[in-house]
């Protein structure tokens, strides 16, 4: 009879638990977490949601903590954790509640930070000019660490000590030495005559393949002894190039002027504007093989009008720039990760259509910029004015001004790659190349 009184006794006990045991939230498919990418800092995620409503609330953890949560109005949405710790692996997971109750949990996706690039670089100075003229250095390519082109305009004197009768407008490291070089332009397009009149802007695709312009010609050289010189379509002062091939070429220049060229001829591209465009700068999706390049455009110094442009083969999109200076100089971007914008002030933003740009965190100087180029969105660098450098690691800015600093110039012009940057621009009557390497 005991022994009875008892099992039944624990029936009754396993029987009450099993009807009390809440069942676990199942991994189900309205509510997914995927990562988009990660910084130095900073994880970059998309919540997906199968019924949005602004009765669900989403919630996001990260190693088992809450640290975001947001109205589920969205199907779509993308979030930006930080604070995070450099090169460490963290585990997101997110939840659908309603009512406070729980109705839905995502999968769980590891997300790695990024090693933040070092900001260790040793610089060197080196001046050209002395000649009956101004000197300046306005842009700059990096082919390799032994093959680096700036191009401008230097007056030199002779081995007399008189003034040589043409400026130079273009010089090139050969990793021992700088040598002077004077690229021809025509006086008039397409006629006989030529001189080499001040250069602009340089892109180079190899060391084979380098684009040069002058007003509004275009100098293509291949490396050797080939020199082509072509002509716009529409004269116009050109600011910039950039291309993501040889067949695909974009000049941007003043009064809102853009030309392309497709390997066979240039034409002009409707820009919308008569601003002048002082910068561009594109990038191939690996993924998709879509293009994105952006502009700027302003009038620059006088705090009256800017555009921001997308542009592709046929038109052009004007973007929102309700939060940036009006008075802006470069544009670069690590597309789908970071995209800034310089001038008066710094200017980021994450993703492309986002209504704001972020300014003051970003006021690290008190120097105009000129120009901004970068490896990746974790090794950047800005020059600007009195000879103004600064770098961003991924996780920091640094300025390295005491080591860089011009006393009666600007730097104008930045090019990166890899462990090299070569700021150039002009102190006096001096053109001027301040070359970074990282240690």
């Amino acid at each position: 009879m005991k022994i009875l009184l008892i099992i039944s006794s624990l029936f009754l006990i396993l029987l009450i638990q099993s009807c009390s045991t809440t069942e676990p939230i199942p991994v189900n498919e309205n509510i997914k977490i995927t990562e988009i990418d990660a910084a130095v800092i900073e994880a970059y995620l998309n919540i997906q949601v199968e019924n949005p409503s602004f009765d669900r609330e989403v919630v996001i953890e990260r190693n088992g903590q809450t640290v975001i949560s947001f109205t589920a109005s969205k199907t779509d949405t993308a979030i930006t954790d930080t604070g995070l710790t450099e090169n460490t692996v963290y585990k997101y997971k997110a939840k659908l509640q309603e009512n406070g109750k729980v109705i839905g949990e995502s999968n769980e996706v590891s997300v790695t930070t990024m090693q933040p690039t070092s900001h260790n670089f040793t610089w060197e100075k080196y001046t050209f000019g002395g000649g009956g003229g101004s000197s300046v250095l306005t842009d700059v390519a990096i082919i390799d660490e032994n093959n680096i082109w700036a191009v401008g305009e230097i007056y030199m004197k002779d081995s007399m000590g008189n003034d040589e009768l043409h400026p130079y407008n273009a010089v090139r490291w050969d990793g021992t030495k700088w040598e002077l070089k004077r690229i021809f332009f025509y006086t008039i397009c397409g006629q006989q005559d030529r001189s080499p009149y001040p250069a602009k802007s340089i892109f180079a695709f190899n060391e084979n393949d380098i684009w040069i312009s002058a007003g509004d010609q275009i100098a293509r050289w291949d490396g050797n002894t080939e020199m082509t010189v072509m002509c716009l379509p529409t004269s116009f002062y050109i600011n910039k190039l950039w291309g993501s091939s040889s067949n695909s070429v974009y000049a941007v220049g003043d009064n809102g002027n853009i030309a392309f060229y497709n390997g066979s001829s240039w034409r002009k591209i409707d820009s919308g504007t008569n601003i002048d465009i002082h910068d561009i700068w594109g990038e191939v999706d690996n993924t998709t093989g879509k293009t994105t390049i952006l502009a700027v455009a302003s009038l620059q110094f006088s705090g009256n009008a800017i555009e921001l442009l997308q542009i592709d083969e046929n038109s052009v999109t004007k973007l929102n720039t309700s939060s940036l200076s009006l008075n802006l100089s470069s544009i670069w971007f690590d597309l789908g990760k970071q995209y800034y914008v310089v001038g008066d002030g710094i200017f980021q933003k994450r993703v492309l259509n986002e209504e704001v740009w972020k300014n003051k965190p970003l006021d690290f100087t008190s120097y105009y910029t000129f120009a901004i180029r970068g490896n990746s969105y974790n090794d950047i660098f800005v020059v600007g004015g009195f000879g103004e450098i600064l770098h961003y690691n991924g996780k920091n800015w640094k300025s390295y001004y005491e080591s860089t600093k011009l006393v009666y110039g600007n730097y104008y012009s930045v090019a990166v790659r890899g462990n090299i940057a070569v700021a150039v621009g002009q102190d006096g009557d001096n053109a001027v190349i301040t070359i970074g390497k990282r240690n």
